[in-house]
């Protein structure tokens, strides 16, 4: 479930956000996703849900009123599983005591926050609208209302960033007894200002010293990597999983992405929502919100297949590659054949990277296109 608007966007970001207006219409996007994921629903039978990810965009703009709307609807359309993770994308600028306690009430019971850094110079070169003191603030109100699965999100590779100020947010993250951690680089993306503008960042040997470096931070605290840019203490996103493992994800809002399968069909749908929010809101109270929708061929889907399976160091289950394709396991050996057994492993048991292979994934990746 995709909400689009920030307080401000951040120059690094190429997700389709929007700077808030002054008085935000909740009631008409909560409608607008209502009544596309109605359309939706007549698409996938009688599934349930495992997960929801509410995320942006900021969604903790949003009330609690209007989240709870939200997710009571979603509930009249589809039955939840049992142990259902529900999360919600926040940043520190937004929290607010009681809108949170709302936010746990009404059913949210993961947040991921984006912390980004806990230094106030890089919060500043980020375009962040919050403090390194905002940011622990922030962690200590989600725990006043009772979550207690929170995941940050810390970036390295930042704008003029040491060795040391990396390892700084690490082990300030590993030490706030949170279960979840997302730690990835900073990477320039295309329509973005920092593209367009790049600041000074640490060069590339910089860059690899951080990452290992803050690895063994993040192991050494009992962390395990399960993904990569994923650090979990034994409690992984069932969400982020579903993704990893080339599940089925309906995507709601404006801009959202989602895949369907029919793998006895060999046939995987991608559909697209309208981008801009108020096209958007117009058009889906009439079920239009889709903008597009394509089959992927097989040659791609032996790709998306693999770009998501590979990202997890322990790799799937060789026989979840013909029930999510409908694909042979011929195929996939065939369109692997080129790549270095050094890099990749396929038997009867497992498709996964070695660890030479984990730590050059995008070369292991380039051979299949």
């Amino acid at each position: 479930m995709h909400i689009p608007w920030c307080v401000r966007k951040c120059p690094y970001c190429d997700f389709n956000s929007h700077a808030a207006p002054d008085a935000l219409n909740e009631p008409a996007y909560v409608d607008a996703l209502l009544s596309d994921l109605a359309v939706e629903r007549r698409l996938t039978g009688q599934r349930s849900l495992h997960s929801i990810f509410i995320g942006g965009g900021t969604p903790s703009l949003f009330s609690a009123h209007s989240i709870g709307a939200l997710l009571n609807g979603i509930q009249r359309h589809y039955d939840f599983a049992n142990e259902i993770e529900i999360t919600l994308e926040a940043n520190p600028g937004t929290f607010e005591q009681e809108k949170f306690n709302g936010f746990r009430s009404a059913g949210i019971n993961r947040l991921s926050i984006g912390i980004q850094s806990f230094n106030d110079a890089a919060l500043q070169r980020l375009g962040r609208i919050h403090s390194a003191g905002e940011a622990l603030n922030a962690i200590n109100t989600a725990r006043r209302a009772g979550f207690e699965n929170l995941n940050l999100d810390l970036m390295f590779a930042l704008p003029e960033q040491t060795l040391a100020e990396a390892l700084h947010d690490v082990n300030t993250a590993c030490a706030l007894d949170v279960q979840h951690i997302s730690h990835y680089q900073l990477t320039l993306e295309p329509n973005t200002l920092f593209y367009s503008q790049p600041p000074p960042l640490p060069d590339s040997e910089l860059m690899w010293d951080m990452q290992e470096a803050c690895q063994q931070v993040l192991t050494d605290a009992g962390f395990s990597q399960y993904e990569v840019s994923a650090w979990s203490r034994q409690r992984p996103s069932a969400h982020n999983l579903n993704y990893w493992q080339f599940g089925d994800y309906l995507g709601i809002g404006a801009g959202a992405h989602g895949k369907l399968g029919e793998p006895a069909q060999a046939r995987i749908q991608r559909r697209w929502k309208r981008r801009q929010p108020q096209d958007y809101i117009a058009h889906a109270a009439s079920g239009d919100a889709l903008s597009g929708e394509s089959v992927i061929s097989d040659e791609q889907l032996v790709f998306e297949f693999m770009m998501n399976a590979l990202r997890l160091p322990e790799g799937v289950d060789t026989a979840l590659f013909e029930q999510r394709t409908g694909l042979t396991l011929a195929q996939l050996e065939a369109a692997c054949a080129a790549i270095d057994r050094e890099l990749l492993t396929i038997d009867d048991q497992r498709i996964r990277t070695t660890a030479l292979g984990f730590r050059f994934l995008n070369d292991v990746l380039g051979k299949l296109l």
